[in-house]
């Protein structure tokens, strides 16, 4: 397979079974020299996905992609244009990694 296109989801989760966002994105993956190449977009206009998207990213840009048949690969995301394009490429560390968020009150 040279290239894939179509559409696929980027899902985030805070531990093995607690999902805590999901975004349906659409994707073009293509070979590369060193394996491939992903470029997509957020298949969603609104800003309410778009801004949660953009908090998930900030929180950890890791995020789970899945395929229709529910098929997944980690991918770390990349994101441009106002969180509504990133570029991806997969995630090659630690499965458990520990993530801190504080909220000024």
């Amino acid at each position: 397979m040279d290239r894939f296109e179509g559409r696929c989801w980027l899902d985030w989760w805070a531990n093995f079974s607690t999902l805590l966002g999901s975004v349906e994105a659409g994707v073009v993956i293509t070979a590369a020299n060193a394996g491939w190449k992903i470029r997509g977009h957020l298949v969603s206009d609104s800003d309410e996905d778009r801004a949660a998207f953009a908090f998930l990213c900030d929180l950890d840009p890791v995020f789970s992609l899945r395929f229709e048949d529910e098929s997944a690969v980690a991918v770390t995301v990349h994101p441009t244009d106002g969180h509504r394009r990133f570029n991806l490429i997969e995630y090659i560390g630690p499965v458990q990694r520990s993530v801190e968020n504080r909220i000024a009150l």
